[in-house]
């Protein structure tokens, strides 16, 4: 028989229900290989030379949340960075921000994530078809400056294909008990000769959250602002041949979430890097209960966030002599978002950015196989209002990249060179910046034996400063924080060695890998010291030496065709070099257990608990986190009425409703992850 697992199966929970016959001793466990689209030459995870994991299926509609972030928290190595509700990033191996590349089919989504983290990404969990998650920075497809690793969202919304039947589609209906949460998703993809076209949407409305409170206070149990209201559209098509498809698609989309801890006040400087701040104008802390639900601007701050989006993609097999495949990606966004406080906009954010991409395969030259490829990115950003703390920019960017492989008997080599310009043009007193970096990554994946592989890589991966890094100056709510930019920034070159041992065949299979990342002027967020007032701090950005090494993994056991254990886990520690000193927002050490199995072929549930450990390494003034344990369950059954396949799954998170704060979030010390929750949702498809 076979028995489905993903290369990464932590990814989900596992189950929790009666055994069905043990294997044979001597019947093998063949496993499916997952296709990664982000790695064109590996093809799977287990031929990569770095961790990877993809999450889809089932697996990926139990384990979806409102956002991105808590949607991957569970794979070992990847966090949240936890804003709230309505905003939070991946975080990989401590990495946050531009460190790691979130991906929409290969182009940048083109959102504001990257400059603050109170700023939501615009990929939509309940609309993705799979993602992809490469670790560590030997990722130069995509930039030079991930290096703590892609995410790349595989969604439908450009068909590839016409429907054989010329139609399918999917229904899916979700509410939760912790924020009172109902979300909707209908998607319909229709074809009919060479073309294809696919309408899709969702609708969420959530409230403010549930935390574990104190008795006798109705308000204790909530997590005040923690609302989230979400619309999303998209209208696309294609046409498809033999070789090929190219199609174009717009997606429009709408958010609406609460700023969490956000405390306004009057900061003014008197010269540069000499703000005082006092306690501005009260906004009001009643949350979203206090205040009719299609209008929040009486309430607490919030952001109103529109975002259009068009997309044109491509490919063709054998587009001319020597080479296998050609590949296009263009992305380009209008992006704007409102802060509200008191019902007007106290600051507008607005981000126009293209992003765009060629990449050709060329056949085997001597053995070695490659793409090759040149990307380009344009981005005018601008804040306007009381919290404009990053003057107007036009940031261009562009790329030539190339990635070769050579397999040999039971090896896999693998080489990959970047090199990138890039000039950031500033409407201010200040100097316009020019840098350019280069990145080489080289890697190999030896398979000694028939289930066993050895993965090893070794990358110089250089990060351009980001406009941010450079020009901030100025106060900051949502993080409650005087920020301070400088111009005289340089590149910061890391240099990563990675080792990872797979077992991917077997009822035992693991994946484990350790890491040493060095990186040279290294740019980060250090808190100086110096309150300015209001409760407000003054971060500088800095550039210092500094290591980051950690570990991570998990090892799965099939017991039999129905019960499966797994152990997993992570651990990453991060100081600057000078002083020993510990790097800002690192994540803690976390150890859990998973357990799957199933009643039938129809019905399967999952049961897990994982430990995350108190946080003591943290940085200058920031404070500690403790410890907690988390516990989750859920139940689902699979069946079909005629030609539609329907799931119903029940989820249950945090189950001991534990108080949990996420180290990496700015405002840990004000927001508590939500408590106890039920989730229960209905998929159709047809």
């Amino acid at each position: 028989m076979k028995v489905s697992r993903h290369p990464l199966a932590w990814a989900v929970a596992v189950g929790l229900l009666p055994a069905v016959p043990v294997l044979a001793a001597n019947q093998p466990v063949e496993l499916e290989s997952t296709v990664i689209s982000a790695s064109p030459l590996a093809g799977s995870a287990a031929r990569m030379t770095t961790p990877a994991a993809v999450l889809e299926g089932d697996e990926l509609i139990e384990r979806r949340q409102a956002t991105l972030g808590g949607t991957l928290d569970l794979l070992p190595g990847v966090r949240g960075s936890s804003f709230g509700a309505g905003a939070s990033r991946p975080v990989i191996r401590g990495q946050d921000g531009a460190r790691v590349k979130v991906l929409s089919d290969g182009v940048d989504v083109l959102d504001a994530s990257t400059i603050s983290p109170d700023h939501a990404v615009t990929v939509e969990p309940m609309l993705i078809e799979r993602i992809e998650v490469l670790k560590g920075p030997a990722t130069l497809l995509y930039g030079g400056g991930a290096i703590g690793g892609v995410v790349n969202v595989i969604d439908k919304k450009i068909p590839t294909q016409v429907p054989a039947d010329g139609y399918e589609g999917e229904l899916e209906w979700r509410g939760n008990t912790a924020a009172n949460e109902s979300a909707g998703v209908f998607g319909l993809t229709v074809g009919s000769g060479n073309f294809a076209a696919r309408v899709e949407g969702l609708k969420r409305n959530a409230d403010e959250y549930e935390i574990p409170g104190a008795e006798g206070d109705p308000r204790s149990n909530k997590q005040v602002g923690s609302y989230n209201d979400t619309e999303t559209g998209t209208l696309g098509g294609s046409w498809v041949g033999e070789r090929g498809y190219l199609g174009l698609a717009h997606t429009w989309q709408k958010n609406r979430y609460g700023l969490l801890a956000h405390e306004h006040a009057d900061c003014h400087t008197h010269g540069p890097g000499n703000w005082h701040c006092v306690d501005g104008h009260d906004h009001g802390h009643g949350g979203h209960d206090d205040h009719d639900h299609d209008d929040h601007g009486e309430g607490v701050p919030y952001i109103d966030m529109d975002q259009k989006r068009w997309d044109l993609r491509g490919e063709l097999s054998d587009p001319f002599a020597g080479f296998e495949s050609a590949r296009l990606r263009v992305g380009h966004s209008d992006y704007e978002h409102r802060e509200i406080e008191g019902g007007t906009a106290s600051t507008t954010f607005n981000n126009k950015a293209t992003d765009a991409r060629v990449e050709l395969t060329h056949a085997p030259v001597f053995g070695w196989r490659g793409v090759m490829g040149v990307q380009t990115l344009r981005r005018d950003f601008e804040a306007l209002g009381e919290e404009a703390y990053v003057p107007p920019t036009l940031t261009r960017n562009h790329a030539l990249f190339l990635l070769e492989e050579y397999s040999l008997n039971d090896w896999r080599y693998e080489l990959g060179l970047r090199h990138e310009w890039q000039r950031i043009d500033v409407d201010s007193d200040q100097s316009n910046a020019r840098h350019r970096g280069t990145s080489i990554s080289a890697g190999a994946v030896w398979t000694f034996a028939p289930q066993y592989s050895l993965g090893f890589s070794l990358s110089r991966s250089q990060r351009l400063p980001t406009a941010e890094e450079l020009y901030a100056n100025g106060p900051h709510a949502a993080t409650r924080t005087i920020e301070l930019g400088n111009p005289d920034l340089d590149e910061e070159t890391a240099h990563n060695a990675e080792l990872t041992l797979r077992k991917f065949a077997g009822r035992t299979t693991f994946s484990l890998s350790v890491y040493r990342n060095q990186v040279s002027d290294y740019i980060y967020a250090a808190d100086s010291g110096h309150s300015p007032g209001a409760g407000y701090r003054e971060i500088e950005y800095r550039q210092h030496d500094a290591v980051l090494t950690g570990a991570e993994g998990e090892v799965r056991f099939q017991a039999t065709d129905a019960f499966a254990m797994t152990l997993f886990g992570d651990h990453v520690r991060g100081k600057l070099r000078q002083g020993g000193g510990d790097l800002p927002r690192i994540p803690a050490d976390r150890l859990g257990v998973r357990l799957d199995q199933a009643f039938t072929s129809a019905i399967d549930g999952q049961l897990e608990f994982y430990r995350v450990q108190r946080q003591s390494d943290s940085a200058d003034y920031e404070g500690d986190t403790g410890g907690y344990n988390m516990l989750g369950a859920g139940v689902g059954y699979r069946g079909n009425l005629g030609r539609t396949d329907y799931k119903v799954y029940l989820r249950g998170d945090n189950l001991l409703d534990s108080k949990a704060r996420e180290h990496t979030s700015f405002i840990k010390d004000e927001v508590l992850l939500p408590g106890r929750n039920l989730t229960l949702g209905m998929r159709l498809t047809f």
